[in-house]
């Protein structure tokens, strides 16, 4: 069943919104038709910049959050802050993420609970924040997952485990949460080089496993979260695998 019509417009709640993949997904949602409550950590500057951006467009229309997701008291308060500005929710993208190497006999606990802050924690508690209003609206929440959530990635466990945690949250939200509010995930693989490696052999080799040949863009994540907040009305409980084929390939 489609969410019911209103005269307000749809809210999504983006986290980690100010760059990258997340500020794609918050340029998409706000071009089609969404309010954003525009989350960010540490980007200030291009989160302000982003939000004048989308304010320009349609004035009143964005809202800025800044949390360390890591501090639990935080997560509810965002759902609060949203809905206390907007008056609703429609959607959540748990977005936001942490990616760093933790090669086995160096891994240490600060880093196990900083892996699963933001990619399992955080998003957790904010779905279990934002159900009653998603409820209200029959809105939907949709998880970035990661590829290496299934396959693993050499010297990344703790990120893996983080991940397959979130595709599971992902699945078991949407038994918890029907019928009322959708659940699901998108899984990119090559999207954008992490910023602070070059390793162009590795790149290349990676390329050579995906059948399309080349990385996807930013805008067709965002278009996907699009979808399946948006048009995937009979969708609950998937997870959407923005590869390029490469889980075809292994």
């Amino acid at each position: 069943m489609s969410p019911p019509r209103s005269a307000t417009p749809p809210v999504a709640l983006v986290t980690g919104a100010a760059r990258r993949i997340g500020a794609a997904i918050a340029r998409r949602l706000h071009d089609a038709g969404y309010d954003i409550a525009l989350h960010y950590r540490g980007a200030s500057e291009q989160a302000h910049a982003l939000a004048a951006e989308l304010e320009r467009a349609r004035a009143g229309s964005v809202m800025l959050l800044q949390a360390e997701l890591a501090d639990f008291d935080r997560l509810p308060e965002l759902i609060a802050q949203c809905v206390g500005r907007f008056g609703r929710l429609d959607a959540l993208v748990n977005n936001a993420s942490t990616f760093t190497p933790t090669p086995i006999g160096t891994a240490t606990p600060a880093q196990w609970d900083a892996l699963f802050a933001s990619n399992a924690r955080a998003p957790f508690f904010l779905a279990q924040a934002a159900a009653p209003h998603l409820r209200a609206t029959r809105g939907a929440i949709v998880n970035l997952a990661d590829l290496y959530a299934e396959r693993p990635l050499r010297e990344h466990t703790l990120y893996c485990m983080a991940k397959a945690a979130l595709l599971m949250m992902t699945r078991s939200l949407a038994l918890e949460l029907g019928p009322d509010v959708r659940v699901n995930a998108v899984s990119p693989g090559a999207i954008l080089w992490p910023e602070d490696r070059s390793d162009s052999a590795a790149q290349q080799a990676m390329l050579a496993r995906t059948p399309l040949a080349r990385t996807g863009t930013p805008e067709e994540v965002a278009e996907a979260v699009r979808w399946l907040l948006q048009d995937a009305h009979y969708s609950t409980g998937q997870v959407l695998h923005l590869d390029g084929g490469r889980m075809l390939a292994g």
